[in-house]
């Protein structure tokens, strides 16, 4: 991979917030959600309510996709908006696992205003684990990556 297209991965891989896309009944369903990079480097964190239409997606199917975004500068052309679409799948962290505790840790110290929603009992910690993405850099540039270079970004992004 290219050094620019390298960077750019990383910058997008530690976006804090990326829209969500989960099936309904087999039917595309898209929401916003804060995330940050598992400490383990193998993927993202997302901290939901069980009352969100999302959660209650991913626990029904767990396919889902995520797409990250660099900020539109002004006169910038959106097609040339460098961009990363990830396709994976979701799974809960065991509440009072090692894992939950990590997890909590890592999202508080890049969320100190979730404090609240950490102690919320309809709220659950899911991994989003990446199986294959796709970066746009620009306007006609782009590439697909496999797990192995999402995985290495992350590793390198936190």
């Amino acid at each position: 991979m290219a050094p620019n297209a390298e960077a750019m991965l990383r910058t997008l891989l530690a976006t804090p917030v990326a829209a969500l896309g989960t099936l309904r009944e087999g039917a595309p369903f898209v929401s916003m959600v804060p995330l940050v990079p598992a400490p383990d480097g193998a993927g993202f964190l997302i901290h939901v309510s069980r009352l969100a239409q999302h959660t209650r997606d991913l626990m029904a199917d767990h396919r889902v996709s995520l797409l990250l975004m660099a900020p539109l500068g002004v006169d910038q052309d959106p097609l040339a908006l460098p961009r990363l679409t990830l396709q994976g799948e979701g799974e809960e962290v065991p509440a009072g696992s090692e894992a939950h505790a990590a997890a909590a840790e890592v999202y508080r110290a890049r969320f100190p205003q979730a404090e609240m929603t950490l102690g919320l009992g309809d709220f659950s910690f899911f991994r989003i684990r990446p199986a294959s993405g796709r970066l746009v850099l620009g306007f006609g540039r782009a590439l697909s990556l496999e797990a192995a270079q999402i995985q290495a970004g992350l590793a390198r992004a936190r």
